[in-house]
This record gives C-alpha cells, sequence and structure tokens, in this order.
C-alpha cells in the first residue's frame, strides 16, 4: 500500500471506529477518504481485504462479541472469526539489545546518533541508528519531521545526532522486502520492565491481538495493567516493536501515539484474528 492509498484507508478506517455506533454509510467513509464511493470501495477492498460492508459487519461483531464477555445482557449474535489476511505489516525476525543500566543512566552520552527520513508505505519514517542497530523509528508523516527528531531528541539527551541521509537506509530496505532470514537489530534506552514490555510485544505474531491486561500477566504484573500501558506508550521503534496489537479488554482500540486512525489500518491491513492472544 502505497503511503497516500494508506492515509486515506487509515482516516476512514478511524472514522469507522470512533463512530462505529451510528454504522458510517459507505458515502460518509468515501468523503473522509477523500475518494468517490466506487472508487473508495474498489481501494478499500484492494488493501484491507474486504469491501466496506463486510469490515464494518466484522468489527461489529468483534465489539458485540466484547460486550458478551463483558457480562452485558445482548441478544445472541453468531460470533464470527475476523479478518482476512490481507498482508502483513513488517512481518521480521527482529533482535533486540537494551543498554546497560549504566548506559540508560548516562542518557546517551558519548554515544553518536545517525538519523535520516526516508519513504515508506505508511509514510515518510525517521530512522535513526547507532553502530549497534535501529534505535529509534517515528512515523513523522502524523506529527510532521521536526516534530519527530524532536522526540528522537529528547529519548537520547546524551547523544550527538547527526543528520545523515543514508542512515537507515538498510533497515528501511529491508522493512520494505519483509525478509525475515536477516535479523533487524534494534538498540533502545529504556528501564528494565520497559524492555521486558517491548520483548512481551515482539512475541504477538501479525494477525493477532493481545490486551494490556495480557501483557501485565505476561510480565508478572497483574495489577501492572497501567505501568504495561505506558511502557507501551513509550515504544521508542513504531511498526517493529508492534505496539498497534495491544487493545483494550473491552475491545476498544485503547492508545496510540501515531494516531489512533493508524493503529486501526496496521490492525486492518495484518487482519486480526478474533481470539486475542500473545
Amino acid at each position: 500500500m502505497n503511503s497516500d492509498a494508506f492515509r486515506r484507508m487509515a482516516a476512514a478506517i478511524g472514522h469507522l471506529a470512533q463512530n462505529l455506533e451510528h454504522q458510517p454509510s459507505l458515502n460518509e467513509l468515501a468523503e473522509v477518504a477523500g475518494l468517490s464511493p466506487s472508487h473508495f470501495s474498489r481501494q478499500f477492498r484492494r488493501h484491507v481485504g474486504l469491501s466496506p460492508k463486510r469490515f464494518l459487519e466484522q468489527l461489529t461483531i468483534e465489539r458485540l462479541k466484547q460486550r458478551l464477555i463483558s457480562g452485558d445482557d445482548l441478544l445472541q449474535a453468531q460470533l464470527e472469526t475476523g479478518l482476512s489476511s490481507a498482508g502483513r505489516v513488517y512481518d521480521h525476525f527482529v533482535t533486540l539489545e537494551a543498554m546497560t543500566p549504566g548506559q540508560f543512566r548516562r542518557h546517551g552520552r558519548g554515544l553518536e546518533i545517525r538519523y535520516g527520513v526516508h519513504e515508506g508505505p505508511h509514510g515518510p519514517l525517521l530512522i535513526a541508528t547507532t553502530e549497534r542497530g535501529l534505535c529509534f523509528l517515528a512515523l513523522c508523516g502524523v506529527y510532521g519531521r521536526e516534530l519527530a527528531i524532536e522526540e528522537l531528541a529528547r529519548s537520547w539527551p546524551g547523544a550527538t545526532l547527526v543528520e545523515d541521509d543514508s542512515a537507515g537506509l538498510a533497515h528501511a530496505r529491508q522493512m520494505e522486502r519483509a525478509d525475515p532470514s536477516t535479523p533487524l537489530p534494534l538498540h533502545v534506552r529504556g528501564t528494565n520492565f520497559q524492555v521486558q514490555v517491548w520483548r512481551a510485544l515482539l512475541r504477538i505474531p501479525p494477525g493477532r491481538l493481545s490486551t494490556y491486561t495480557d501483557i501485565a500477566q505476561v510480565c508478572g504484573r497483574p495489577r501492572g495493567v497501567r505501568a504495561v500501558a505506558n511502557a507501551i506508550g513509550a515504544n521508542p521503534v513504531a511498526l517493529l516493536i508492534p505496539c498497534h496489537r495491544v487493545i483494550r479488554k473491552s475491545g476498544a482500540l485503547g492508545g496510540y501515539r501515531w494516531a489512533l486512525a493508524t493503529k486501526a489500518a496496521l490492525i486492518a491491513e495484518e487482519g486480526w484474528s478474533s481470539q486475542p492472544g500473545h
């Protein structure tokens, strides 16, 4: 999916997810996407794998299912499986290396980080790397290039940042090829707990969803759902550490630093299972 098509589909899916109770019409969704209804319908089916009508039905069933599980008194409904797979986003073998506690406390002091912006299927990506691997990846099409660079600087306040158009290019090409035979190395800065949560996220396969409660259980902190949510929100590597695959126990999308519409579109593009799991 090219970046323009992704933005249009993300806007429509985000609108649908936020207004599900109103059952948005095809014309309404097409208007949000800035396309004619017929063109929108063809593009949606091509990129998501379902017609807008079928996608709306599946999303409604998922919401009903979650309400049934939570004990709401609803009419019996046929519970169906989730979306057909329409492709997998960045399904890679990723290796994650965390900084030592001492390096973490030094905020990257003495470290050189090179960064560049590269076009991806979901818009421009700001990719930053150390000599050990990819340390920061932002969907800078959401907030803009400058804000993404400012966030990179806040994440590594002691490091020397060097703008380099070639930085991260090899990683960007590897992501585009989606070749799991060559590991993508990540070099992240986080607390021990944050790194533990990020490792748990890496175990969620494409096409599956987990919940904040699930991740808290996996990390041995069943009452630490809020702490888990905060750690997920601090994920420094968009897409590759798949925080978009975590939703609330109620079935609601929850938060996403790169916009809920983007999260909804990523989930739809991967195709999700109706049975959350990790």
